[in-house]
């Protein structure tokens, strides 16, 4: 089975988790973290870098490692790198989501997240009761 490598990005403020639906795709409608494939000879800070300038004209600050997510879809194997991080500049434009929301730890499961994400939900939840 093929394996895609890819980051997601936890973008936190104060007491709020930004959270994105997908526009477009096998997956649309479905809620995630955004971000996206690393590319060849790229690190995961840099490519979560990239993904979100290119998808929310924002600037990140990309912060610890949360998880590694290892899921398995029908048709490849996903390995996903999720960090913290937090917006160094930029209004999180939506260029390739259809919705966005900040949700609290309370709020989490008000969405319909994608299988690989939905494993996050209690990492980020213990996180910010820290």
């Amino acid at each position: 089975m093929k394996t895609i490598r890819v980051v997601a990005a936890i973008i936190k403020h104060e007491d709020k988790i930004f959270a994105t639906q997908r526009g477009y795709g096998e997956f649309e409608g479905g809620w995630e973290f955004p971000g996206g494939k690393i590319e060849e000879n790229e690190s995961p800070e840099k490519a979560l870098v990239r993904e979100i300038k290119e998808e929310l004209d924002t600037e990140i600050e990309v912060g610890e490692l949360i998880d590694t997510v290892e899921f398995d879809y029908p048709n490849f194997h996903l390995s996903m790198d999720c960090f913290i991080c937090t917006i160094k500049s930029g209004d999180l434009v939506l260029k390739e989501h259809k919705n966005a929301k900040w949700l609290t730890k309370d709020t989490l499961h008000s969405v319909d997240w994608l299988p690989a994400d939905e494993g996050l939900v209690e990492k980020i939840k213990e996180y910010m009761r820290e």
